[in-house]
């Protein structure tokens, strides 16, 4: 499995995973959308996406980080918001990779660290994060505000 970083020359093959990644999270399932979105994050050097492609050139997974900073730290840091990897993918290692591959970026960045949040109930996902050294953060409250 090779684990690129997603270019313009990627969008065919990383758009139908962001696409099912929406779905998952009870998004309609919008490919033009997605497309657009994830051109639009490229283009204008808003996030790195890097893509599992299987030998076939077909897309196995995803994850998608955005840079932002740490005011408290006085530094930056990197927000891993998506990964996903395709049912017929999981059980390989491939979330593993991904996670491996955005750790090198944020160590070569020389950021302060990654963060991500996930469900409570994704017990899965949450192995897989202190598996590879993610502390889970208490004493927090997370707040959004819709407008």
């Amino acid at each position: 499995m090779d684990i690129v970083k997603a270019s313009l020359n990627e969008l065919d093959i990383v758009t139908p995973l962001f696409d099912a990644y929406r779905v998952f999270y009870h998004q309609e399932s919008h490919p033009e959308r997605a497309r657009e979105f994830l051109a639009q994050r490229i283009q204008n050097q808003e996030s790195a996406i890097f893509v599992a492609v299987d030998r076939d050139g077909k897309g196995a997974g995803f994850t998608q980080l955005y840079p932002c900073f740490s005011s408290v730290s006085a530094a930056r840091i990197w927000i891993l918001n998506d990964l996903f990897v395709a049912p017929d993918y999981r059980g390989q290692g491939i979330a593993r990779q991904l996670m491996q591959t955005a750790k090198a970026m944020a160590v070569a960045d020389q950021v302060k660290g990654i963060a991500l949040e996930t469900t409570t109930d994704n017990v899965n996902a949450q192995a897989l994060y202190e598996s590879l050294g993610y502390v889970k953060e208490s004493g927090m409250y997370h707040y959004f505000l819709t407008v």
